[in-house]
């Protein structure tokens, strides 16, 4: 197979675009492929790119025919044992066999699916910002191809090794959960931990998958000279912190995380969303917050900080 870069990835129907192996990949004891499918506009392209810098041989947009021969490719040759490809909706009809085809080619060679996904927001957004029309066509809202598209790739889906919601990541974020988890690093790395403060009086932020209430502790928006900072002031976090309740709540909450973080990778979550909340938001949360994201990433956890209500 030749190792051309094509500039631009390929319409619909058109032949795929192949991108060149780079250096080997660490894991690569036995012949490897990564199937790459799930929302367009949920960052499948980049995701193809984050493998590719890892070493594997990259194609975009293979028809689902040559699937087994390419599975067939990459367990005999000598010059490529680990390769990734973008199949997706661009396939058309054709997608309709990709669950039998992804079936029979299991039994010939190490095959890991991954679907990607994202918030319909997220995708809204990107499809704004790079003005692209949606695969489905432009005869339809794209709310209402986003809808379609999820109910035409829900039984793929349920056949995933992964779901990744890139929703909350970055390019660059995702890129580099890709190349942690696929180079075999410790469990630590397998998974992005998003700790956010707020104001109860703002609401619960409705992407939380845990919500921790710290409203018992002693307020400093009540101590005149600490109303209008917030718990990121040195003086501020030392007052909250002079609580033992507030040292007890820190030590039991990162022991708690640090016991169900290994768990919920396990099951093969690739982020979590953890929230803390006071009154409005500016003080116990924001410390609280911050010193469970310190303490997660002293354990090895890419954990990454927001205050929502802060300002």
């Amino acid at each position: 197979m030749p190792r051309r870069r094509v500039a631009a990835a390929p319409e619909p129907g058109n032949a795929p675009a192949r991108r060149p192996r780079r250096a080997a990949p660490n894991a690569a004891a036995e012949p490897e492929l990564v199937i790459i499918t799930g929302l367009s506009g949920s960052g499948k392209g980049s995701m193809l790119k984050a493998f590719e810098d890892l070493g594997y041989y990259s194609v975009d947009n293979l028809p689902v025919e040559l699937i087994p021969k390419f599975a067939e490719l990459t367990r005999d040759s000598s010059k490529f044992q680990s390769a990734a490809l973008v199949v997706d909706i661009r396939e058309g009809g054709g997608l309709d066999r990709f669950p039998a085809v992804f079936a029979q080619i299991r039994d010939t060679v190490k095959a890991r699916l991954i679907f990607v996904e994202a918030e319909d927001s997220a995708i809204l957004r990107r499809f704004s910002e790079t003005r692209r029309p949606h695969p489905l066509g432009t005869n339809r809202s794209i709310p209402r191809s986003i809808q379609r598209e999820r109910a035409q790739l829900k039984k793929i889906r349920s056949m995933a090794d992964l779901i990744v919601n890139t929703s909350k990541f970055t390019v660059h974020e995702l890129r580099e959960f890709i190349g942690e988890r696929f180079r075999g690093q410790g469990e630590e790395s397998k998974i992005m931990v998003y700790v956010t403060s707020f104001g109860f009086r703002n609401g619960v932020p409705p992407d939380s998958d845990l919500v921790f209430d710290v409203r018992f502790l002693p307020n400093p928006n009540y101590i005149p000279k600490f109303k209008h900072l917030t718990g990121k002031n040195p003086a501020v976090a030392q007052y909250i912190r002079s609580f033992q309740q507030t040292v007890e709540f820190t030590s039991r909450i990162s022991d708690l995380l640090i016991y169900l973080l290994p768990h919920y990778i396990s099951e093969g979550k690739s982020y979590l969303t953890i929230a803390f909340g006071c009154t409005g938001g500016h003080h116990r949360s924001v410390m609280m917050a911050d010193e469970i994201a310190r303490n997660l990433a002293k354990a090895g956890y890419h954990a990454k900080v927001t205050h929502r209500d802060i300002g």
